[in-house]
């Protein structure tokens, strides 16, 4: 063997035992064995051995390692770490980490994911979608509660606490349904597909909130007094939180809490003075019981030695001398019950804190424990069922709606944003699915929930665009008839609560990420926290592994750059398989370039931003991805359903790609070389093509099972909007082959207009039966209604004052008269 050869055999030995994440030990075997072949074949000698023994003894030898390299590495890290707040430890100690430590890995074990189970509903779960659910959505208006009442009737309010819409989250033994995290989700779909107002007064609640709350730290004579209560709801409950200084920044609420002396039923007791001063609170103005966030004090030492206790969270009656509550908030024409609670000093007992004395001061862990389920839930099930809805009635009415004598869904142009609005449907759905099933197997993912939450309102933001702008004028006129202008107009409340989404991106996803996911960064932080010898081997253990963590990624990133990524393992076959491999190479470089970027960057990565949302971007569109694969596997892989999966996995992976490319070109010199190494042969992800998206928005247009399996468990009712739409169409497309028989026979080709017309002359030609002329009469009455809008007479606009000026001066001239 030639020096040549054994050099290329033994850097061949290296990287696959890099790349395969062999210990030190191994490593260092495999390299002496490559010696060893060289020193039979006369090709290394002293010089080279003393070399290997220089590099290999040191590391190996943990006495050596731990005084020469890790030593001095953790006197340096702890100078350049910057501290950690109780608050950024809380969040990053609450919670759990799931299938997004895989995607931090480099390398996701994709059976782990589909051996996870499918997502189902349970017969009673199924059996309150098809029953309550149906029916409350049937009875709500939309217009009637945005423009005329700016609330739900009274009769839907008593139905949602009779039929426990309140209480889907509270356990059975407390007289609630204790329903699966994806049966809220389901339940959330459905009714976000008939009112925005409906879904957020449902979501809530069995979101974060004394309900849940309660269940996990409240005494037991808490959850016994208000669990109940609040099951069959004879008590409305909502959380204050964000507070006119303390928006995204929640842990630097001024509200206060000091412990002191006073009166309570005629007796002194040590209790809480409160001054808080509370907005955006939904359910607010109608909450019978209030939790409340505050930062607690004890300056006197009355029930301990410490004086800031932190935040704490308490339940506060409606009632209770000193609040005030009942004005209301006016969010962007979606008039949910959203307002401000004010406090004065409040007097309460020291029982009135969630879970008794003993947890004052652990109210941030506890809300970010809460809110990483919530997060996962409410705001993306919102987002997605309200797309889903969306996606059916706009592939409706484009083929309901003609211009230049064709449907318009049949124009190139609008083509696109037709397929955008399916394929993100398809794609929401999936997420919304995955998430809500991890959580049910008993997760709390934050990141996960940061990511369903940002991604998720984000595209509902897209895709109301572009569903406004295939319906044009239609959607821009308010009115009964009108499903998209109120949908439209709350798109940014769901953009801006539970964490902005600026916040949600640029900080909290990969700040997270980063910490929880990664498998040693954590160690590393807690290691460097600590003193004494034991600490200095955490460190060193942490170390190590770190290193050999990117030293793998640095190898798979460099060989599936040359196109290696087509090699690795996934474990199925078919159209979706490149798709995982693809999942593969991104997953790699996404930890690569963790890596390279805190190293480069140290403590400043924090506030690095746009760095940091980047990152936090790749590792949403893996997750994300990963969520579409799990949906087309679980569903059988259905061939009709290619193209949308389709869709969706090329619109994420190009937008992973670009996530990556971008950080790269904004990295100086650094980004540079990896780039490089990461992309030799250029880009590999495309945008989904002409072709696809033209399969998809003729699938949009016409009844079908794809389409059908795309708005399941939506209301498509007749009594709604979607489901007149859904019947329109049918009928709009059965009258087609009606009016070209009538065409043939008459010798003329006529505007599809005026169908009733066109039903009469084929009578009168004697080619159509009186069944005929009926379904074409039907069809001309749902187009006219599908394609018009409304108009009112000028005072039928007017709204409050001026509402009641108009009726006062027509009362004065009616008595005048």
């Amino acid at each position: 063997m030639s020096i040549a050869l054994w050099i290329i055999a033994t850097v061949i030995v290296a990287a696959a035992l890099i790349y395969k994440r062999a210990s030190l030990l191994l490593f260092s075997v495999g390299m002496v064995a490559m010696f060893a072949i060289g020193n039979v074949l006369e090709i290394v000698g002293p010089v080279l051995w003393t070399i290997l023994a220089v590099i290999l003894v040191p590391i190996n030898l943990a006495p050596v390692r731990l005084n020469l390299l890790t030593k001095p590495i953790l006197k340096a890290y702890r100078k350049v770490m910057p501290e950690m707040s109780d608050t950024e430890r809380d969040a990053l100690e609450a919670g759990t980490v799931w299938w997004d430590g895989d995607l931090f890995s480099g390398d996701p074990d994709w059976k782990k994911l589909l051996d996870v189970p499918k997502a189902e509903l349970t017969a009673e779960e199924q059996e309150f979608l098809d029953g309550p659910c149906e029916e409350v959505c049937k009875m709500l208006d939309d217009w009637e509660v945005t423009h005329e009442l700016t609330d739900m009737p009274e009769h839907v309010w008593q139905y949602l606490k009779e039929k426990k819409f309140f209480a889907m989250i509270i356990k059975k033994e407390y007289g609630g349904l204790e329903f699966s995290a994806y049966a809220q989700s389901r339940v959330l779909q459905k009714l976000a597909g008939v009112s925005t107002v409906l879904a957020s007064t449902v979501g809530v609640p069995n979101s974060l909130g004394p309900g849940e709350l309660l269940q996990h730290y409240g005494t037991k004579e808490q959850q016994d007094h208000y669990l109940p209560r609040l099951a069959s709801g004879d008590e409305i409950p909502c959380f204050a939180l964000t507070s006119p200084e303390a928006g995204s920044d929640a842990g630097a609420i001024p509200d206060s809490g000091v412990v002191c002396k006073g009166e309570w039923n005629g007796e002194e007791i040590v209790g809480i003075k409160l001054n808080f001063n509370k907005r955006y609170i939904t359910l607010a103005p109608v909450a019978t019981v209030l939790g409340l966030a505050f930062k607690m004090y004890d300056p006197d030492g009355l029930i301990g030695e410490e004086e800031e206790l932190g935040i704490t969270c308490a339940l506060i009656p409606r009632d209770t001398k000193g609040v005030e509550i009942g004005r209301r908030h006016f969010p962007l024409n979606v008039p949910f019950q959203n307002g401000p609670i004010r406090g004065n000093d409040v007097f309460v007992p020291l029982d009135y804190i969630i879970g008794g004395q003993k947890n004052a001061g652990k109210g941030w862990r506890m809300l970010v424990e809460c809110l990483s389920v919530g997060r996962s839930i409410t705001l993306p099930s919102n987002s997605a069922g309200g797309i889903k809805s969306i996606a059916l009635a706009t592939g409706a009415y484009s083929r309901i709606r003609r211009q230049f004598k064709l449907p318009i869904g049949k124009m190139e142009g609008v083509e696109e944003p037709m397929a955008r609005l399916a394929g993100n449907a398809y794609l929401m759905d999936a997420v919304t699915t995955l998430s809500t099933k991890g959580i049910d197997l008993g997760e709390k993912p934050g990141v996960i929930g940061a990511i369903a939450k940002y991604h998720m309102t984000e595209k509902l933001r897209a895709c109301m665009d572009d569903a406004m702008d295939v319906h044009g004028g239609k959607g821009i006129c308010l009115g009964p008839n009108n499903y998209l202008g109120r949908g439209y107009q709350g798109v940014p409340v769901a953009i801006t609560v539970e964490g902005a989404n600026i916040l949600t991106r640029n900080m909290m996803i990969y700040g997270q990420g980063a910490i929880r996911c990664h498998p040693y960064v954590l160690k590393e932080m807690e290691a460097s926290a600590e003193q004494g010898p034991e600490a200095l081997k955490k460190f060193d253990n942490a170390l190590f592994g770190h290193i050999g963590f990117a030293a793998s990624n640095f190898m798979r990133s460099v060989f599936y750059g040359f196109g290696g990524h087509r090699l690795s393992s996934v474990p199925v076959s078919g159209p979706a398989r490149k798709y995982y491999q693809q999942m593969n190479r991104f997953s790699a470089n996404m930890a690569l370039l963790s890596d390279v970027a805190m190293g480069v960057l140290g403590g400043s990565l924090k506030r690095k931003e746009r760095v940091s949302a980047r990152l936090g971007d790749m590792l949403s569109y893996l997750y994300i991805g990963s969520a579409i694969l799990k949906r087309f596997h679980d569903e059988g892989q259905i061939k009709e359903d290619l193209p949308l999966m389709h869709w969706a996995m090329q619109d994420t992976l190009h937008k992973l790609q670009e996530a990556q490319l971008s950080m790269l070109d904004n990295f100086g010199g650094v980004g540079s070389v990896m780039r490089a190494i990461m992309f030799p042969l250029g880009r590999i992800a495309k945008r989904p093509s002409d072709k696809n998206d033209h399969k998809i928005a003729r699938m949009l247009m016409s009844p079908n099972d794809v389409r059908t399996r795309l708005g399941k468990g939506q209301f498509l009712s007749p009594e709604g909007h979607f489901g007149f739409l859904e019947e329109t169409l049918q009928n709009v497309i059965a009258a087609e082959p009606l009016y070209d028989k009538v065409c043939k026979a008459a010798g003329k080709r006529f505007s599809f207009t005026q169908l009733d017309q066109i039903g009469a002359k084929g009578k009168e030609l004697g080619v159509l039966s009186d069944d005929e002329v009926a379904l074409l009469e039907k069809a001309e009455e749902g187009r006219l209604r599908t394609i018009n809008v409304d108009d009112f007479a000028p005072e039928d606009l007017l709204a409050g004052k001026a509402a009641f000026d108009y009726a006062l001066k027509n009362l004065k001239e009616s008595d005048a008269a």
